[in-house]
């Protein structure tokens, strides 16, 4: 019985060890593989996005950052976006994004001059570490977008449009949505 014990567990490490990714990460997708070609037509995953379009969300101890982003027209997208910061401190912010070079550019409604690069990296949105001085009224009381990652929860502009988030004046609204 030890020997057959023995021999499981074996087997099993041989077949983990089969499943392990080099750290070098360089050897790029098989878009030929029909894994790869199934799970991108169901929309399990999806090569570069060509669009910021859909949901970017995650839960943490602090509450909830949110992002939904929508079609504005030819080649232009709006969105609306939310970080939480505990339960009565959260940065609201609107603005639109177009494309620029392999990143985005996100411009913030009511915030003159205050317009960040972003990328989308392993489905996740990823704003910079340090945003422009002209960003700082868009968060109360010292708190800022700086940093914030988003991972991409959808690519669907249904999702997007029925995104519920807080105002900043405790309604949910779907900032999306129209």
């Amino acid at each position: 019985m030890h020997s057959r014990a023995s021999t499981v567990v074996a087997l099993a490490g041989l077949l983990l060890a089969g499943c392990e990714r080099t750290a070098g990460g360089d050897q790029g997708v098989d878009a030929g593989n029909p894994l790869e070609i199934a799970a991108r037509e169901r929309g399990v995953v999806r090569p570069d996005a060509e669009t910021p379009v859909g949901v970017f969300e995650r839960a943490h101890d602090l509450g909830r950052d949110a992002m939904c982003v929508v079609p504005d027209g030819a080649g232009q997208w709006r969105f609306a976006v939310t970080a939480a910061f505990g339960a009565t401190l959260a940065c609201t912010a609107r603005g639109t994004i177009v494309r620029e070079g392999h990143e985005w550019r996100m411009r913030f409604a009511g915030a003159e001059g205050c317009a960040v690069l972003v990328r989308e990296e392993n489905d996740e949105l990823r704003l910079p570490g340090s945003l422009p001085s002209q960003c700082a009224q868009l968060c109360p009381n010292r708190a800022s977008l700086s940093g914030l990652r988003l991972p991409r929860a959808s690519w669907s502009v249904d999702d997007a449009r029925g995104l519920r988030i807080g105002d900043g004046r405790g309604n949910v609204v779907q900032p999306c949505a129209g």
